[in-house]
């Protein structure tokens, strides 16, 4: 399967086979979540943290005495039905990832590379080299029409382009081995350079 090339300066570069493995699968929705959830869960913090009895700031005397008040039986206010009692059951901090196989993960961006070239959301330019100047680039994005686009690179993402676009919004660029499922699919426009096919393509076989 073939597709246009173009320079970021909209110019035309010749066209480059794209290998029907990683851009012609009909994308499935199950793959993409279950990879997307994976991603997520793993950059959660899990920081969250409740006190409970044993850690709230009471002192542990008996409250009243056990028989005669006509009320229940209470040994210490830090118990969980009182206002500023300790937490029954509540969030501790513990990690939220769990396992997903690397052949799964693979399979998850072959998916997400798919669903963007057949959305034609997904274009190819010959090189990310530019001055390292936020203005130029950035009207060269304004008339190519990415306003959200994410750009991979080859092994290592171009210096000069990563520094032009860290002050425009919507525009972000990764190496290779940084493209992940979850920022291809939240971005309007997918966009690859062409050493970035060649890495894409041997890091996925």
């Amino acid at each position: 399967m073939k597709l246009d090339v173009i320079k970021l300066d909209g110019g035309k570069a010749g066209n480059i086979e794209l290998d029907a493995e990683l851009f012609g699968l009909e994308a499935r929705a199950d793959i993409l979540h279950r990879v997307v959830r994976w991603q997520r869960n793993n950059a959660q913090a899990g920081t969250h943290k409740v006190k409970t009895r044993s850690e709230v700031n009471y002192s542990t005397k008996k409250i009243y005495r056990q028989k005669g008040t006509g009320g229940a039986r209470h040994g210490a206010r830090s118990a969980p039905i009182f206002r500023g009692g300790g937490v029954y059951k509540g969030p501790v901090v513990r990690s939220h990832g769990h396992e997903l196989t690397k052949k799964f993960r693979k399979l998850g961006l072959r998916h997400a590379l798919s669903a963007k070239m057949a959305a034609g959301e997904l274009v190819v330019i010959d090189n990310a080299d530019t001055d390292g100047k936020t203005a130029a680039l950035a009207k060269q994005v304004a008339n190519l029409g990415w306003k959200r686009a994410l750009v991979i690179d080859g092994a290592t993402a171009n210096e000069g382009f990563l520094k032009a676009a860290k002050n425009i919004e919507g525009l972000d660029i990764l190496p290779s081995m940084g493209a992940n499922v979850y920022d291809i699919l939240k971005r309007d426009t997918l966009v690859i350079t062409k050493a970035g096919i060649e890495a894409l393509e041997a890091r996925l076989k």
